[in-house]
């Protein structure tokens, strides 16, 4: 679960990271996470969720919520049957716990700064 997060921070089972990260349905934390194109979220930059057929990917847009999906990375994923939410970290982080403690398979990728 995640516990807080700050601009530039994100703590999760008791471990705090600093940069952009994936959580992958298994509770795997990988971060490091880089854009091709900055603040744009494309389908290639999150394809090591989608290969772990996840019900939801729950995206954290940062702080100020300035990284943005592609218009096709929505459609793409439902063509894949699974669900997308992209929202700035303060309202991505609870959706994710409540989805989590629901039993869902979920994966995340979190913007942590802007």
């Amino acid at each position: 679960m995640i516990e807080s997060s700050a601009f530039g921070r994100i703590s999760i089972d008791g471990h705090t990271y600093t940069s952009d990260l994936f959580i992958f349905p298994d509770g795997r934390v990988q971060d490091g996470w880089w854009r091709q194109r900055g603040h744009a979220m494309g389908v290639g930059d999150i394809m090591a969720l989608v290969d772990d057929s996840p019900n939801l990917i729950v995206a954290g847009t940062g702080t100020n919520g300035r990284m943005r999906p592609d218009a096709d990375l929505s459609s793409f994923l439902r063509e894949k049957g699974i669900g997308f939410i992209a929202e700035p970290n303060s309202r991505a982080i609870p959706i994710y716990n409540r989805k989590v403690a629901m039993g869902l398979k979920v994966g995340a990728c979190f913007h942590l700064t802007c």
